[in-house]
C-alpha cells in the first residue's frame, strides 16, 4: 500500500520518490484575460487568469496600492472552506511578489479553474498563478516556485503526492520558495544572513502530524526539487518569449 512506502520501493505510478511528476506550461490562452497559464502536473491541471489592473472602488480602492483579489471557481457548487483557504493562502503568497504599489486605486483578479486535481493542487494553482502574472506583464519582484511533500507512515518522504497517496498518506507539506535568480524578472532581495535568498520559504502549509527531522526532509526535498521547477520555468518563459519576439519581427 501507499501509506507503507519503503525508501527504496517504487510508487503505484512508478515514480521514486524523489521524483516529480511531469510538467506542462501554456500561457495565452484566453483572449479575454490580460493573462493567462495553464499548469500540468501530469493529471493536475490548473487554469489561471489574470485580469487587471483595473480600476476599482469602494471597499477595494487603495490608494496606496493595488488589490489582489484572488477567486477560487468550482466546476458546479459553491466554493467550501478548502477553497476559501485556498484563496487566502494564495493570496497572502502572491503578494511577496506582485509590486502592487506601482499601480494604486487599482484592482488585480485571479481566477483559478481546476480541470482535473489528482493531488497537489494548491502547489499546482500557485505554479500556473505566477505563469499567468508574468503572462499579463504585471510588475513583481522575482518568481516564485511551489513543491507538495508527503509523508508515509514509515516515515519516507515523497515529492508531488496524488490524490490517492495524499489520502493514504500520514502528513503532507506545501512549500512556497523563492525562485532562483536567473529565473526572475527583476532582482531578489539580497542573502539573509549569508543565506542566498532562493532558500527562503514564503509559504509553509501542513496537512497532519510530522516530525521535525520529517520536516526538514521535506524541506530538503522541496528545496532540491524547487531547482528542477525552476528551470523547467525559465525554459518556459524564454520559450513564450522567444516565440512573441519572432511573432514581432
Amino acid at each position: 500500500m501507499a501509506n507503507s512506502l519503503k525508501p527504496d520501493e517504487a510508487r503505484i505510478d512508478g515514480r521514486t520518490a524523489n521524483q516529480l511528476r511531469p510538467l506542462l506550461c501554456t500561457r495565452g490562452l484566453l483572449e479575454r484575460a490580460h493573462g493567462s497559464a495553464r499548469w500540468q502536473q501530469e493529471n493536475t491541471i490548473v487554469m489561471a487568469a489574470v485580469y487587471g489592473p483595473k480600476n476599482v472602488s469602494g471597499k477595494r480602492e487603495n490608494s496606496e496600492r493595488a488589490t489582489v483579489e484572488i477567486i477560487w471557481k468550482m466546476k458546479s457548487g459553491l466554493p467550501g472552506n478548502a477553497e476559501k483557504e485556498a484563496e487566502v493562502i494564495i493570496r497572502r503568497t502572491l503578494d511577496y511578489i506582485v509590486l502592487s504599489a506601482m499601480h494604486p486605486n487599482t484592482g488585480i483578479s485571479i481566477i483559478f479553474q481546476v480541470v482535473h486535481d489528482d493531488g497537489a493542487v494548491l502547489a499546482c494553482a500557485i505554479n500556473a498563478a505566477c505563469a499567468a502574472l508574468v503572462d499579463a506583464g504585471i510588475p513583481l519582484n522575482g518568481l516564485i516556485v511551489a513543491v507538495s511533500c508527503a509523508v508515509t507512515t514509515n516515515g519516507v518522504v515523497v515529492l508531488d503526492p496524488t490524490k490517492a497517496e495524499e489520502k493514504n498518506f500520514r502528513a503532507h507539506v506545501c512549500l512556497v520558495f523563492p525562485n532562483r535568480p536567473k529565473s526572475t524578472v527583476a532582482g531578489l532581495p539580497p542573502p539573509v544572513a549569508g543565506e542566498p535568498a532562493e532558500h527562503g520559504i514564503i509559504t509553509c502549509l501542513t496537512r497532519g502530524a510530522m516530525s521535525v527531522d520529517e520536516y526538514m526532509t521535506c524541506l530538503e526535498r522541496g528545496r532540491a526539487a524547487s531547482v528542477k521547477i525552476s528551470n523547467f520555468s525559465r525554459t518556459s518563459l524564454e520559450h513564450c518569449q522567444r516565440g512573441y519576439e519572432m511573432l514581432n519581427a
